[in-house]
């Protein structure tokens, strides 16, 4: 009897996860850079937040949650995005108090009853930020702009920004009458969903995949038509501002989202890569200045977005991104009998101390068979341990990317390989710099981790100068 994965699913193999992590290692970076820290919520809340929150007339509510009765008899959801668990983390600890904005990102995995297809899975990652407490329109700059910058520094050039406004309720509800009014005359034309939507909620039929290149939606009412004087003025500051970040944007009449807490600004980044296919949105959020108080909090504005890491990288792959790993191995020790492999646990302990990764074959292979496997590993350097070195106390340092080989000595083998790796990441840096022509967050966080490495291990390295 066998196992596979359920349907919707995927494994993230050895091989893939490490380009993932280089991806999740930039988004934190840009999200230290911003002022954003983590939060982490359940991956399963009551049922009643999330249809509450999203709204019981949306598709992720009416077909795909995945609800269940636990042992005790309460009704759960395992959590379909990300905002609505945030924001009852923000009620429920009172974060409230403190009045400066709060600013959170959190990632993990979503969980969607849904047809999977390429970049659509019924369990996937969602990488998302969350900001409190202010209605300046500058912040829905800085949010649209951040989005922006995070796929952009990913390697995804081709793309595009587009935002709407849906204004807020007085708005809404002069324009959904208009919206009814309208397509009462050409319902007939819409799938079978929309049919439905119109008795229960018209604004989700702009949202609708099938009918967005219709006639009717082409020539419905535009919601701008119906906000009012201060919600445009909002609107027209949120585009100076992206204009003058020079963040290129399009205004989209007919985007709405697919939730019903969003209010004012929305937006979506979609990948623009010819061939891509019809799940082009690699990102999207927008203002919901309702949602807090709705789950019990204070009136307390708030803007958001959320971003599914597979189909971003979907477009890295479309667009032909060699995308770095964070798994690469620094050193492949192969120990050449029972004594030196006894003493390269101690070896590799010492090079693993200042931060460099290195592994080691534990079988009693020829040596044929552990170069070969260190040839495979990936490993920049190689080093083969015998009795003679050991005793010698001199080590041969192979260089498998530049096929160069010169002797070391074991007791400063630690200093020695920190020394040639921090040579490499420089000289690697520019090269980065040199093809694409200025410095990108890639080649900042590098920088960065090699000064923590550099003072974290200044004072021992000088120590062993002195002696």
């Amino acid at each position: 009897m066998g196992f596979s994965k359920p349907k919707g699913t995927y494994d993230l193999l050895p091989s893939e996860s490490g380009k993932w992590g280089y991806v999740e290692h930039l988004f934190r970076e840009v999200c230290r850079v911003h002022n954003f820290k983590e939060v982490r919520t359940p991956m399963f809340e009551a049922s009643n937040l999330y249809h509450r929150a999203a709204g019981e007339t949306s598709d992720v509510v009416s077909k795909e949650t995945y609800d269940f009765e636990d042992r005790g008899g309460r009704s759960v959801t395992l959590r379909p995005e990300g905002t609505a668990g945030v924001v009852r983390s923000f009620v429920e600890n009172k974060l409230y108090v403190n009045q400066a904005v709060q600013k959170m990102f959190y990632m993990g995995p979503m969980f969607r009853y849904e047809r999977q297809q390429k970049g659509r899975y019924r369990q996937h990652i969602q990488f998302g930020v969350e900001a409190f407490g202010s209605d300046d329109a500058m912040l829905d700059v800085e949010i649209i702009a951040m989005a922006h910058f995070m796929i952009d520094v990913a390697g995804v050039r081709n793309t595009k920004v587009k935002i709407n406004s849906l204004g807020g309720e007085e708005c809404r509800a002069a324009y959904r009458e208009a919206l009814i009014t309208y397509l009462s005359g050409c319902k007939d034309e819409l799938c079978e969903d929309c049919q439905a939507r119109y008795e229960r909620n018209p604004l989700r039929i702009l949202d609708c995949k099938r009918d967005s290149g219709s006639r009717a939606l082409a020539e419905a009412p535009k919601i701008i038509d119906y906000l009012t004087s201060d919600e445009r003025k909002f609107f027209d500051d949120v585009r100076k501002g992206l204009a003058s970040l020079d963040v290129p944007y399009e205004y989209d009449a007919n985007l709405v989202r697919g939730f019903d807490y969003y209010t004012n600004t929305i937006f979506e980044i979609q990948a623009d890569i010819p061939g891509f296919g019809a799940q082009s949105t690699l990102c999207g959020g927008g203002r919901y200045n309702k949602l807090v108080e709705e789950l019990g909090g204070p009136s307390t504005p708030a803007i958001g977005f959320g971003m599914g890491l597979e189909r971003l990288m979907l477009a890295l792959e479309a667009e032909g991104v060699d995308v770095p790993s964070i798994n690469k191995l620094d050193v492949f020790f192969v120990a050449m009998g029972s004594k030196a492999k006894m003493e390269l646990a101690g070896i590799m302990a010492e090079v693993r101390g200042v931060g460099i990764s290195c592994d080691m074959d534990y079988s009693d292979r020829k040596l044929k068979s552990k170069l070969k496997l260190a040839d495979d590993s990936g490993a920049r350097y190689r080093i083969v341990v015998g009795d003679d070195e050991i005793e010698s106390g001199r080590l041969n340092l192979y260089d498998m990317k530049l096929d160069v080989e010169e002797e070391v000595p074991l007791l400063n083998l630690p200093i020695t390989l920190y020394e040639r790796i921090e040579a490499n990441m420089e000289l690697e840096g520019t090269f980065d710099e040199m093809r694409a022509g200025e410095m990108n967050l890639g080649d900042i966080t590098l920088k960065i981790v090699e000064a923590d490495l550099e003072l974290a291990n200044q004072f021992d390295f000088e120590d062993d100068e002195q002696d």
